[in-house]
């Protein structure tokens, strides 16, 4: 480098100099500046140099600490960060499994198992909803409503959470608000009147906010690349798998104590043990895995304003709310549904709930343990031959999905064990993307705005995704139902009104024989029973997520066009502010 240009950026003292697009000329001049690829094609800071230069300049701004902490961190002449690979290893950023240090492990390992026990809390309830509904009087709409008052205020807390996450300690955010869903989860459960009781599940989602919001991000500054991906893979797989062990820990408790309330008492136990495990845990350097130190977060105005720049941030995001709709609406009716409609079969009318919820859970475990893995292999394969796979296979597991949720659908009153097996099938094809979408959002936005991402799509994907669904399906199912039900009516009175009793007769054999046999009936005539006309009024609700999830696919296909260039703004962003900020050193 020049000693005019050298000189330049020497004399700048000032505690927080602003962002300015690096010099052609300086880049031309500077011969310790090299750019290194791995196998994926991806650029590697080197860590001899001041650091990756990328091929064009971002004007993303990113505000820097004061010269005097950046000379504490890299005033060794190396780039904030931009030390030798043993260096990098021991400072956090490992390249590969091998690398991984201990705390690194243990962090992973205590996100992982409090997101298992934050989604065994969420359908803990799913697991016993009937006994719920039997024991303070309430319809489906009701039973649906359960879950959309925890889900709002869960996505209502996100972006205040996003905000503190940005910008203060993580490790205690997060550990405030496990203690917070436990304590409330475990008061609900004391609740003798329902307006009380679903005061407290809305009170467990501020809790859970805090902690989804922010987990993810702390993964994102321990590790880069396809090790993050992996590690995403880990976290991850913990929704389904906690999902399942929600279904069978609540079915298989209140089976054992009698009543469904202790259902309620597993998780919040689990949950204090999680919070102090939190506080231990190893809460990285903002950007630290880009080689980026000491990043302060700009104005919150700025960050919202990115976000709506970012094109692939936007559609995946609404992508990703189709699938949280269909993932909120078949998490939670499902176990009732199937139910159900086993019971319409022959000797089947002693089959209990919490047999179904228990077998559905297994289901969604093993579909999680395998889904969620062979989601993050596909990105790794396809990736090195094409940089943009990530969105094109979330569209394809979930047109493959939409199709087999729809089989699914019809088979419970023939088949149990086709039944299941297109559950299994149509959730496998489903958690392909819970990995890669979280990847994706954190590889296109810059590191001191990923908190602030996660709560936005949290905020949306919940806001049109499963805040409403749940409390939708139900009600659609009670509006269909009351219309069966009157179309029964109707006709019954109209066909006895005109002394057509041998046609009612018939009409009446008809209609049985159907229900043992067909999957799918028109609107019922006469006399359908009500177990009957409740499976078959869901049916038709829950036939909406079929559709949901076509469109889903189509929003992925479109954040396809657009994720490569952001990926590399994004990249380019960090790799430029470390740049900067090592010539003002």
């Amino acid at each position: 480098m020049s000693s005019r240009n050298s000189q330049k950026y020497k004399s700048n003292t000032s505690p927080s100099p602003p962002y300015q697009p690096i010099p052609k000329n300086i880049l031309a001049d500077s011969s310790e500046m090299t750019n290194n690829s791995d196998d994926n094609g991806e650029v590697i800071v080197d860590r001899t140099g001041a650091g990756a230069l990328p091929t064009t300049y971002s004007s993303q701004q990113l505000m820097q600490s004061s010269d005097s902490e950046s000379v504490g961190n890299g005033g060794d002449g190396r780039a904030a960060g931009g030390v030798d690979n043993e260096d990098n290893r021991n400072r956090g950023t490992p390249l590969r499994l091998s690398h991984v240090s201990r705390s690194q492990w243990f962090t992973v390992i205590v996100l992982c198992f409090v997101n298992l026990i934050n989604y065994m809390d969420r359908f803990t309830i799913a697991g016993v909803l009937e006994d719920i509904q039997r024991d303070f009087q309430i319809d489906n709409s009701y039973g649906g409503l359960l879950q959309t008052v925890f889900i709002i205020s869960y996505m209502v807390c996100a972006p205040i959470f996003g905000y503190l996450g940005d910008r203060y300690s993580r490790r205690w955010i997060m550990a405030v608000g496990v203690v917070l869903w436990s304590a409330t989860t475990l008061l609900g459960s004391f609740m003798k009147e329902f307006g009380w009781f679903i005061t407290f599940r809305a009170l467990v989602g501020i809790g859970e906010a805090s902690y989804s919001t922010i987990a993810p991000t702390i993964i994102s500054d321990l590790f880069v690349r396809g090790l993050r991906s992996k590690m995403l893979a880990v976290f991850y797989f913990a929704i389904p798998v906690g999902s399942g062990f929600g279904y069978i820990v609540g079915s298989e408790t209140a089976h054992l104590a009698g009543n469904w309330r202790f259902a309620l008492r597993v998780t919040p136990a689990l949950g204090l043990i999680a919070a102090i495990l939190i506080l231990i845990t190893k809460d990285p350097q903002r950007g630290e895995s880009e080689g980026g130190h000491n990043l302060r977060a700009t104005a919150y105005k700025e960050d919202l304003k990115y976000l709506m720049k970012n094109r692939s941030f936007v559609f995946s995001t609404i992508a990703f709310t189709c699938v949280a709709f269909v993932t909120g609406a078949l998490a939670w009716w499902s176990p009732t549904f199937i139910y159900q409609g086993l019971k319409l079969q022959p000797q089947n009318e002693d089959i209990g709930l919490n047999d179904v919820s228990y077998k559905f859970g297994i289901i969604a475990m093993i579909a999680g343990l395998i889904g969620v893995p062979m989601g993050t292999w596909f990105s790794e394969r396809f990736r090195p031959a094409m940089e943009n796979c990530d969105p094109y296979i979330c569209a394809v597991g979930l047109l493959i999905s939409s199709p087999l949720v729809y089989c699914a659908l019809v088979l419970p009153v023939t088949s149990t064990t086709l039944c299941f097996l297109f559950v299994f099938a149509a959730q496998l094809s489903l958690n392909l993307c819970w990995a890669i979408v979280a990847d994706m959002l954190l590889y296109v936005v810059v590191p001191t705005r990923r908190s602030t991402a996660e709560a936005f799509q949290i905020l949306i994907s919940h806001t049109f995704g499963d805040a409403g669904s749940p409390y939708l399906i139900g009600l659609i199912s009670e509006l269909i139902k009351r219309h069966l039900r009157s179309s029964s009516s109707n006709i019954a009175n109209l066909v006895h009104s005109s002394n057509f009793d041998s046609l009612s007769l018939t009409l009446n054999e008809t209609i049985q024989s159907t229900l043992t046999s067909e999957p799918i009936i028109p609107l019922a005539l006469t006399d359908v029973p009500q177990d009957s006309t409740s499976f078959y009024s869901l049916q038709y609700a829950l036939f909406i997520v079929c559709f949901v999830e076509v469109l889903g696919g189509i929003f992925f296909l479109i954040t396809a066009v657009f994720i490569t260039d952001d990926k590399h703004e994004a990249s380019q962003a960090a790799q430029e502010t470390v740049l900067v900020l090592n010539l003002y050193v």
